[in-house]
C-alpha cells in the first residue's frame, strides 16, 4: 500500500486557476477542473429568523458530481500522482459511504484508474448505482463486522487496507486519517469563501466527519478573519463531540471514533443534531426554499438557524451544503423509509421549537 509521506504544494495546474480569475470563465480541460465557485443562496422561508438575518447556503451540491467531496478527490489524486504514489494504470481503493467514493470514481474515470470502493449495507442504493455508472467496483463488508455502536466505518477501513496491501500499484488515500483532506479545503473552499465575502461573515457552519472540510476552512480563515466563528455540526449517535455512541442512519457526517485531523480548539461551538430534526429541515428546505439537498445539510442548516437566532438581527451566516438530495430519494425523502425507521417529521412551529431547543457545545 502506498501512502503520502510529506506535504507539498500543487503545481501550475491548480495554482493558475487562482492566479488568473478569468480562467474560471474558460472551457475546462476536463471535469476535474470544473470544481468550486458554486452558487450561494439566501434562505427566505424556512424560519422567521431569515427575515432579519442573512442565512446563506453555499451549494457544493452544484459541483459536477454533486458533492463537495470531489474537491478532496481531485486534490488527493493529483498529489499522489505528483509524488509517484499513484501510477498510470494503478488502482484507487477507498472506504466510503458515498460522496468521496463517487468523487474518486469520477476522477478515476477521466484519468484511467481502476477504482474499488468498500461499502456496507448502510450505503444508499443511489450511491451504489452512481459508483457503478462511473465504472467503480464495489466491495461489500457484511453487517456482522459492525463495531459495538453499530458503525461499519472501522470494518470498511480494515478491508480497504487489506485490499491495498495485496493489489499491485494500489493507492489507499484513507480519507478518515489523511491530513491532506484538510489541505484540499484550504486550497479550494476557504479561498472561495474569502473571495466572495472577504471578512464579512459572522460564522461558517460546517458538518464534521473526517474533519477535512471544517479544518481546511478553519485553518485558512482563522488567520485572516479571526472574528468569523467556525461552527461544527455532528449527528446524535456520533462520538466526535463526546456524546454517547448509538446507531444512526445519517451518512455524510458522524463517526464512531474521534477523527485525528480534528482540532477542537479551532472551533467556536458545535451542534449535535437529532436525525429526525435534520430530516425535517431537509423536507422543509425542499418545500419552502426549492432546495432538494442531502441528509447532512438538514443538520447543518438546523445548527445555522439556531446560531442566527442567538446572534440576532443583522447576523450573516454561511452554511456549507455538501451534496444533492436526489441521492437520498430512497431514504430520507421516502415516506416508507422514514416510517420504517421511526422518524416523524416536524413542521411549522414544532420545527422552529426543535431548532430553538438545540444545545450548543462550546469550545471558546
Amino acid at each position: 500500500m502506498k501512502q503520502l509521506t510529506k506535504p507539498s504544494l500543487l503545481e501550475n495546474g491548480f495554482n493558475s486557476q487562482w492566479n488568473n480569475q478569468s480562467k474560471w470563465k474558460d472551457t475546462n480541460a476536463d471535469v476535474t477542473q470544473a470544481l468550486g465557485n458554486v452558487p450561494i443562496v439566501k434562505l427566505q422561508n424556512i424560519s422567521p429568523v431569515c427575515s432579519i438575518s442573512d442565512c446563506l447556503v453555499k451549494l457544493e451540491s452544484c459541483n459536477p458530481g454533486g458533492s463537495i467531496k470531489e474537491k478532496n478527490a481531485v486534490y488527493l489524486i493529483t498529489r499522489a500522482e505528483e509524488e509517484g504514489l499513484l501510477v498510470p494504470g494503478g488502482t484507487i481503493i477507498e472506504s466510503s459511504s458515498g460522496n468521496f467514493g463517487v468523487g474518486l470514481a469520477m476522477v478515476g474515470a477521466v484519468r484511467g484508474y481502476r477504482v474499488m470502493i468498500v461499502v456496507d449495507a448502510k450505503t444508499p442504493p443511489p450511491f451504489r448505482r452512481m459508483l457503478k455508472a462511473y465504472g467503480a467496483e464495489l466491495v461489500d463488508v457484511p453487517l456482522h463486522e459492525a463495531d459495538e455502536s453499530g458503525s461499519m466505518q472501522k470494518a470498511r477501513m480494515k478491508r480497504a487496507r487489506e485490499l491495498a496491501a495485496t493489489i499491485p500499484d494500489a493507492w489507499y488515500p484513507c480519507q478518515h486519517l489523511n491530513p491532506l483532506n484538510s489541505e484540499a479545503h484550504s486550497y479550494y473552499t476557504a479561498r472561495e469563501i474569502e473571495a466572495h465575502f472577504a471578512g464579512n461573515l459572522d460564522a461558517v457552519v460546517v458538518g464534521v466527519s473526517t474533519a477535512g472540510q471544517i479544518m481546511g476552512i478553519a485553518r485558512y480563515l482563522r488567520s485572516r478573519f479571526p472574528k468569523t466563528r467556525i461552527v461544527g455540526v455532528d449527528v446524535v449517535g456520533s462520538v466526535i463531540m463526546g456524546t454517547p455512541a448509538k446507531p444512526y442512519k445519517m451518512t455524510g457526517i458522524g463517526l464512531s471514533f474521534f477523527p485525528p485531523n480534528l482540532d477542537l480548539s479551532l472551533l467556536d461551538r458545535a451542534y449535535v443534531v437529532p436525525e429526525d430534526l435534520a430530516y425535517s429541515v431537509c423536507h422543509t428546505l425542499a418545500r419552502r426554499e426549492g432546495l432538494l439537498l442531502g441528509a447532512s445539510t438538514g443538520a447543518i442548516v438546523a445548527g445555522g438557524l439556531h446560531l442566527a437566532r442567538e446572534l440576532g438581527a443583522g447576523a450573516r451566516i454561511l452554511m456549507i451544503n455538501p451534496d444533492r438530495g436526489d441521492r437520498y430519494l430512497e431514504t430520507i425523502y421516502d415516506a416508507d423509509w422514514l416510517e420504517r425507521h421511526g422518524f416523524i417529521l416536524k413542521q411549522g412551529e414544532n420545527l422552529d421549537d426543535a431548532i430553538a431547543s438545540l444545545n450548543p457545545v462550546y469550545f471558546q
